[in-house]
């Protein structure tokens, strides 16, 4: 989620953009997506998005230890391309998210330890169905430079983890339809008005 930003962003810093202090950063909602799939039993690969969120980060280049990167999504903004399997996702077999349900999926960076020119590992706290477990972002900078169109500073990059439904209590099924969650992110974030690069 927007700990891949800060990675991307971290990377930047040995490619050439510099900042002398934090820089607020916001990602394009347009163009950032988060996408899951699992196994189900043998036959298929399911496949699920969230898409649409906004979130922030702020990024300090001298010190990269004080940048900080927050997330949140509701539950209900899931997408599965069929209406019976969103509801029966936010059924009590999984989320018991109704309706009028306001739960909310949130993700708080902790620390970021760079591995590469353009990668770097993302330690943060991912609360999902009212669980809390701390999970590792694999993020990759794919590029930061002046947008085509915009003509404003922008950033593009991917991650990926995998998780188990199970440490979130959405277990339901498992091991036939696979506990591990292959997650992958792409996101782009524009820097904030008013930030000088």
């Amino acid at each position: 989620m927007k700990t891949i930003l800060t990675a991307a962003l971290l990377s930047a810093t040995v490619t050439g953009a510099a900042w002398a202090e934090p820089v607020a950063w916001e990602l394009d909602p347009s163009h950032s997506q988060i996408v899951f799939t699992y196994n189900h039993l043998g036959y298929s690969t399911g496949t699920g998005m969230f898409s649409g969120f906004e979130g922030d980060i702020m990024f300090d280049q001298e010190n990269p230890e004080n940048s900080s990167v927050e997330v949140s999504f509701p539950v209900r903004s899931m997408l599965t391309g069929w209406e019976a399997r969103f509801e029966h996702f936010m059924s009590d077999d999984f989320f018991g998210a109704g309706d009028e349900s306001d739960e909310m999926v949130t993700f708080a960076s902790t620390s970021i330890a760079q591995t590469g020119e353009d990668t770097a590992e993302i330690t943060g706290d991912l609360t999902l169905n009212g669980v809390t477990k701390e999970v590792v972002l694999d993020a990759t900078l794919n590029q930061v430079s002046e947008h085509p169109m915009e003509g404003e500073p922008w950033a593009g990059f991917d991650a990926t983890t995998t998780l188990l439904r199970s440490d979130y209590n959405v277990g339901m099924f498992a091991p036939y339809v696979s506990d591990e969650v292959e997650v992958r992110i792409s996101i782009e974030a524009m820097q904030a008005d008013g930030q000088d690069s």
